[in-house]
């Protein structure tokens, strides 16, 4: 069955990111009001320039913490990128240095309006909410990792936790607990070859939550399509019969839901970085 890879998609998201970097060798640069106000006025102007919505920042003698809320299509490493190093030249150039102004590392950790926890839970209620725990065989798959996979990048110390909602074409009811199963173990393998976690996944006739952790190089868009085009391919070659049945051009509509969530909410990271403490 010839279906049609994805390649882009139509977004509702929430994306919010916590970001942490510090000069080069602690030093202290940023005491004084005029160079407080320089930073803050530099990322201002880089979010601005790149299309980043600046949520909240605090600068520290050798630090800086930010708050930012980004689109699917961008990733927190080039986020990083280019706030350190177009702010890096300007600052070298208005303190007078020949080297760079922050190290190497940075920090970065997803937030949302709810905690993780939260998020969590509702992946479980799914089978109730939908009215499927009734049922003697209900049509529903849910998956919890046991030991979750770990993720590493040069440099980075970070933790990027997405709440990411599929739904097929024409809201069809494609998945049962049998397909769910055997769909979560092949999605499982792609993220392990791909360098993304899954986490925690609620599978529904319809439509699949998940939780999806990702390297601060990928986008969130990146991982969704990587499980759209994976996950179509492999429901065509395994059950073709069954979309044919439901009259199926695609299995997934071109859209799709993703969220940022942590330990944290984005509500108390804001209050916390406009406090004096």
């Amino acid at each position: 069955m010839n279906l049609t890879p994805f390649t882009s998609l139509t977004w509702a998201y929430q994306l919010h990111y916590y970001l942490c970097f510090r000069t080069r060798r602690r030093r202290t640069l940023f005491s004084s009001e005029r160079q407080v106000n320089l930073l803050s006025q530099l990322i201002q102007e880089i979010s601005a320039n790149h299309d980043y919505r600046l949520l909240e920042h605090k600068s520290y003698p050798t630090e800086l913490r930010c708050l930012l809320s980004l689109r699917p299509s961008q990733t927190v490493a080039k986020t990083v990128q280019l706030l350190k190093s177009n702010s890096s030249r300007e600052l070298a150039r208005a303190f007078g240095l020949s080297v760079p102004v922050w190290a190497a590392g940075y920090l970065a950790r997803s937030s949302g309006s709810v905690r993780i926890s939260a998020v969590r839970e509702y992946l479980e209620e799914q089978p109730t909410h939908h009215g499927y725990d009734s049922r003697v065989l209900p049509p529903v798959y849910r998956f919890r990792v046991s030991q979750p996979q770990l993720l590493r990048a040069p440099h980075a110390a970070f933790d990027l936790s997405h709440h990411l909602v599929l739904s097929t074409q024409h809201r069809k009811g494609v998945f049962g607990a049998s397909i769910g199963e055997v769909l979560t173990d092949y999605w499982l393998s792609v993220a392990r070859k791909r360098e993304f976690a899954l986490d925690q996944i609620s599978i529904v006739p319809d439509h699949i939550h998940m939780i999806v952790r990702t390297m601060p190089k990928n986008s969130i868009e990146e991982v969704a399509l990587m499980l759209m085009n994976n996950g179509q391919y492999f429901i065509g070659e395994r059950y073709p019969e069954l979309l044919v049945q439901l009259r199926m051009t695609q299995l997934w509509n071109p859209s799709a839901y993703a969220g940022t969530c942590g330990q944290i909410t984005t509500g108390l990271i804001m209050k916390w970085l406009q406090s004096d403490e």
